[in-house]
């Protein structure tokens, strides 16, 4: 999925993109689209987490944004939760 990020616009990508479309299947999104973006569920979970910790030090926030992606990565049900509220089809199309 792509957002009109300024990367995804870039010659090279979009020509390597529609050289492999047999690979590829490429959404064109808004540049803030949260519906059907499941990056921003993701986000929203690692917000959370970040949003309610004190910071005593660096190391904390540094601890929380290296742990809490892996401990998501391990539950399955928040991924799939965050892959639900897109509303896109799931599986093979």
């Amino acid at each position: 999925m792509w957002d009109n990020l300024n990367v995804h616009l870039a010659a090279d990508l979009t020509a390597s993109a529609e050289a492999d479309t047999d690979l590829l299947q490429i959404f064109h999104l808004p540049a803030h689209a949260p519906e059907p973006n499941p990056v921003e569920g993701i986000r929203s979970l690692l917000e959370r987490s970040i949003a309610n910790f004190i910071v005593a030090d660096l190391a904390g926030p540094t601890w929380i944004i290296k742990r809490k992606p892996k401990k998501i990565q391990y539950r399955p049900h928040l991924i799939n939760g965050c892959l639900k509220q897109t509303g896109l089809p799931l599986g093979p199309g």
